[in-house]
C-alpha cells in the first residue's frame, strides 16, 4: 500500500438539519463528526483543553454544548 493509499476512517460530516436538530450537549464524539475531526484527534484535543469550543468534563465523559457548536460553524441557534 502505498502513501496515498493508507487505510484510514473517513470522518462524515453533517448536514445543517442534522446540526440544526441535535439535543442541548452532544458527546465528544457527535461533536468531532460535525467539525470534521477524527476520533483520536478530538480526544487529543478535549484533553489539551484546545478542543475548538468548550467540552464540559462529566465523570468519564465529555460532553460539548450545541450552541456554541453550532456558533462555530456559523448556524443560527
Amino acid at each position: 500500500m502505498g502513501v496515498a493509499e493508507t487505510a484510514r476512517p473517513t470522518v462524515r460530516g453533517m448536514s445543517r438539519e442534522e446540526l440544526l436538530g441535535l439535543p442541548a450537549a452532544v458527546d465528544l464524539e457527535t461533536a468531532n463528526r460535525a467539525l470534521g475531526l477524527g476520533r483520536s484527534k478530538g480526544y487529543e484535543l478535549a484533553k489539551r483543553g484546545q478542543y475548538p469550543c468548550r467540552v464540559l468534563r462529566l465523570g468519564n465523559a465529555y460532553r460539548v454544548v450545541t450552541a456554541e457548536l453550532q456558533a462555530l460553524l456559523g448556524l443560527a441557534a
